[in-house]
C-alpha cells in the first residue's frame, strides 16, 4: 500500500459525515481511541456531536484525505482556554503516515502555543505521531474510557 502521495485538510462538511461516521465504526480503533462516546454506533448522537462541532466558531474541525479519499479527520477546541487537538484516521490507513502528516499540517496552520493532546496510555500509535510532531508528556490522568467500559489512565501531552 505505501505512503500516500498527497495528503490534504479541508473545512469538514456536512458531506463529509457519512464517511467519518463509517470510519468510527472500526471496533479495533474504537478500542484503541477508548476515550469515544458511549455508543459510537449512535448515529443520531454522532451527528448531534459533529452539528455542534459545526456550529461553533471556535472548534477548528478538518477532515483528512489522502489521494482523493476522506480517511479520517482532525480538529481543536479550547479546554479551559488551552487549545487541544484530536484525530481519527481510518484504521485501513494505520502505518502509512497519514495522521502524522495530517496533524504536521494541521499544527502548521494553527498559530497558537501550547498546544494540547491527550491519548490512551496503551495508544503505541498516537504517542508515536504525538512525539514525532515535538508534543512532549506532560502528566497523565485517570478517566472513564467508555469504549473499554472502565477507568484507564490518559497520557497528557503538550506542544510548546
Amino acid at each position: 500500500m505505501g505512503e500516500p502521495h498527497v495528503v490534504t485538510l479541508r473545512a469538514t462538511r456536512d458531506g463529509d459525515l457519512d464517511a467519518l461516521f463509517l470510519i468510527e465504526q472500526d471496533p479495533v480503533a474504537v478500542r484503541m481511541a477508548a476515550f469515544t462516546p458511549p455508543d459510537p454506533s449512535d448515529r443520531a448522537m454522532f451527528d448531534a456531536h459533529w452539528r455542534r462541532l459545526l456550529d461553533d466558531p471556535a472548534v477548528d474541525a478538518r477532515t483528512v484525505r489522502a489521494d482523493g479519499e476522506i480517511v479520517g479527520s482532525v480538529a481543536r477546541w479550547y479546554d479551559e482556554g488551552t487549545p487541544e487537538i484530536t484525530y481519527w484516521i481510518d484504521r485501513a490507513q494505520w502505518g502509512r503516515g497519514i495522521a502524522t502528516r495530517a496533524m504536521h499540517l494541521f499544527l502548521d496552520a494553527l498559530d497558537e502555543r501550547p498546544v494540547r493532546a491527550r491519548v490512551a496510555a496503551d495508544n503505541a500509535g498516537s504517542i508515536a505521531v504525538l512525539e514525532k510532531l515535538g508534543f512532549e508528556q506532560v502528566g497523565t490522568e485517570h478517566g472513564y474510557a467508555n469504549a473499554r467500559e472502565t477507568e484507564i489512565e490518559e497520557r497528557v501531552y503538550r506542544l510548546s
